[in-house]
């Protein structure tokens, strides 16, 4: 997306939503520190160490918080109804917890997500990841977006981290960007790029224009596909400080 393009983008944002778009345009003037030295990097701190299958155990689910605690990872992302048995293995350590909510496919009502987003709060998440109306975007009702997130972001506690995944398979850049400052104007934390369940993932071009929309007001996180070191290393220069992926063990190299 060129210059002119972006800017059109925003002056639509600022017609929908007025002053309240201008601050958070503001906002998104803030630099964000890109990351010069690749190899002096701590990527475990950037990942976000996944089980989101639909076959998944707790047996695999304890597993997968043993290994985030070997490796130091930031945080284990796993559905809901795992959260209270990821938290009591990880007591102690520094990883957090993150739950989805409205997962994978955005599509719940509004109120039945601020509920899962409570409740997995009080069962120990200090991470929300959830899914935006990918419906509601594609057909420019950003008023429906809004009061989405915003429903999930009054449901939880402030120093409760927010993460609002957009699904970029299914959108064009406009709708990208528009996902990413939406987002921004609710109370997200981090604009996410996947849930890793559509047909493409976490890609280069969108961490990039992720990063070119929120700039240092909100964090990228890339999600979906990543597999190897080299990946790994040129989305966190892209942009993305956190990662979602299922193989921490091979980017890091770990046995």
């Amino acid at each position: 997306m060129n210059l002119n393009e972006m800017g059109t983008v925003k002056q639509d944002f600022l017609r929908i939503f007025g002053n309240s778009a201008e601050r958070v345009l503001i906002r998104c003037e803030q630099e964000f520190q890109s990351v010069k030295d690749i190899s002096q990097l701590d990527l475990a701190k950037f990942i976000d160490h996944t089980l989101l299958k639909p076959d998944a155990t707790i047996d695999a689910v304890e597993r997968l918080c043993n290994d985030a605690m070997r490796f130091a990872v930031a945080s284990v992302c796993v559905n809901s109804c795992f959260v209270k048995i990821a938290s009591d293995r990880l007591q102690g350590s520094s990883v957090v917890v993150a739950a989805t909510v409205g997962f994978p496919l955005g599509a719940m009502g509004s109120d039945a997500k601020a509920y899962e987003a409570q409740w997995a709060e009080s069962q120990g998440a200090r991470e929300i990841d959830m899914v935006l109306p990918i419906g509601a975007l594609k057909v420019d009702d950003l008023e429906a977006v809004l009061n989405d997130i915003s429903k999930v972001r009054m449901a939880i506690g402030l120093g409760t981290v927010l993460k609002v995944i957009i699904e970029t398979a299914y959108l064009t850049d406009r709708e990208k960007v528009l996902g990413a400052l939406v987002s921004i104007m609710a109370g997200a934390d981090f604009v996410k790029t996947s849930t890793g369940f559509a047909a493409e993932g976490a890609t280069i071009s969108d961490v990039l224009l992720l990063r070119q929309v929120v700039g240092g007001s909100v964090g990228v996180k890339a999600a979906g596909g990543i597999r190897t070191l080299a990946e790994a290393q040129a989305l966190v220069v892209a942009g993305a400080d956190r990662l979602g992926t299922s193989h921490t063990q091979v980017i890091l190299g770990k046995t």
